[in-house]
């Protein structure tokens, strides 16, 4: 039988990488966006692809995904992959934006909360969950203190639910990346700070999408059978 996998945020950067990876692995998948509709979504190494529009700070618009895909793809879906988030301009704590904060919680953890909550419901028993967290939670940054906190509350929420789900055979993980080259990480970025972000690795570059969706569908198969509760850092040892 077919397997579903739903990303949540899978429209480009890491999510589209994702997209491509779980096809691959041979799940259908559904990946949702915010604004402007994917176009030739079609397939992802020949598995069926959809995409839903959904504001994940929206509880209700979180579920209706759920719904919407276990009617399009007729069952619950095996994997769930917590993807969407945002970061805004960096700055230290004496002058960060208030409003820049909030923005990042209702995002990276309330949006999450929706995400993974929803898929303790829903997700199918023996399936696995997989939430996008950052290295920069254990590697201290200079301006960059609200979004590294924003993605350890995630983790947070994550090794709990990793206890909460092992009854049913649910496994819950997170990937916690070094700098991965997306339109969002280079935005706002001239050379220098391109060239800064890739010394942070002894390798002297940044990852790439694919590096980091191999993670992800590697910990959404049978392969990852013994993975539970983990945060899985593919950095190019930064830290």
């Amino acid at each position: 039988m077919t397997k579903t996998a739903i990303v949540f945020g899978g429209s480009r950067g890491i999510g589209a990488a994702c997209v491509e990876a779980l096809g691959a692995e041979g799940f259908d998948v559904a990946l949702t966006y915010v604004a402007s509709e994917p176009q030739d979504i079609g397939t992802a190494a020949g598995r069926t692809v959809r995409a839903y529009k959904a504001d994940i700070t929206r509880a209700e618009e979180v579920a209706k995904v759920f719904a919407d895909v276990e009617a399009d793809f007729g069952g619950r879906p095996s994997c769930v992959v917590a993807n969407a988030g945002i970061n805004v301009p960096p700055g230290p704590m004496a002058s960060f934006d208030p409003e820049a904060f909030r923005r990042l919680v209702e995002v990276n953890i309330v949006g999450a909360f929706n995400i993974l909550a929803e898929a303790a419901r829903r997700v199918a028993d023996g399936g696995s969950v997989v939430a996008l967290t950052t290295s920069l939670v254990r590697h201290a940054a200079p301006g960059l203190g609200p979004y590294s906190a924003s993605k350890g509350a995630v983790e947070c929420l994550v090794r709990s639910m990793s206890k909460e789900l092992a009854g049913r055979g649910v496994r819950v993980n997170g990937v916690a990346p070094g700098p991965v080259d997306t339109d969002l990480f280079r935005s706002g970025k001239d050379e220098a700070a391109l060239q800064r972000s890739a010394a942070m690795s002894p390798l002297n570059r940044v990852g790439r999408p694919e590096e980091i969706a191999a993670v992800v569908a590697f910990l959404a198969s049978d392969r990852a059978s013994w993975m539970l509760g983990q945060i899985v850092q593919p950095n190019g040892g930064l830290i």
